[in-house]
């Protein structure tokens, strides 16, 4: 049974990413600290909430395959056939060659971006609102472990956020992170995390 977002908890969230702020919400896989992608200055915070380098990419999530053009030269076709068999599967982030239209911050050394297509519905429903991709991130320190739930989140972690959904908070069913596979510029592929 898929549990109901309250559309209070979404706009406040939208409010808050519009605004160039931070949130702590539920994703697709673990709980993830999000921002605009597109907004460096919002993109800096999360580094620094984190405690983490800049030099560590962070992925991004959209709400739809057909988007993806948007943020790269060019969509390869390997991700294309990746996406088409993931179909309903576990959630897959694809690192994509060449990004574009998103913070430099957010990107790879190499100028790449994971890109990951959400299909549940409270991060596809602020996705589809905010119009851009938004920054995910696992709720947590660098170097400790991904919340998998609510309650797994460092409470120094949530006063540091500039909005926390309500959504998902009671939830007792762990997420598992995604699949993690980059594809090059010759359309090589590199699984990163099974």
């Amino acid at each position: 049974m898929e549990m109901r977002y309250d559309k209070e908890d979404l706009q406040q969230a939208l409010k808050v990413l519009r605004e160039g702020g931070v949130i702590l919400y539920p994703t697709d896989t673990v709980w993830g600290i999000g921002c605009d992608a597109t907004n460096a200055d919002a993109v800096s915070r999360i580094y620094e909430i984190k405690k983490r380098v800049d030099s560590k990419a962070m992925l991004v999530l959209l709400d739809g395959a057909g988007k993806l053009q948007g943020y790269m030269q060019q969509v390869p076709e390997t991700a294309w056939m990746l996406l088409e068999a993931n179909e309903g599967q576990r959630p897959m982030t694809i690192i994509y060659p060449n990004a574009r239209n998103i913070a430099s911050n957010l990107l790879a050394e190499d100028g790449s971006i994971g890109i990951r297509i959400t299909s549940e519905p409270f991060t596809k429903a602020l996705c589809e609102q905010l119009r851009r991709p938004i920054v995910s991130t696992s709720a947590n320190f660098s170097g400790e472990p991904a919340a998998k739930l609510f309650q797994d989140i460092a409470s120094e972690l949530l006063e540091k956020v500039d909005y926390v959904c309500q959504f998902r908070r009671n939830d007792h069913t762990p997420k598992q992170p995604s699949s993690i596979i980059k594809i090059d510029e010759k359309e090589r592929i590199t699984i990163i995390r099974k």
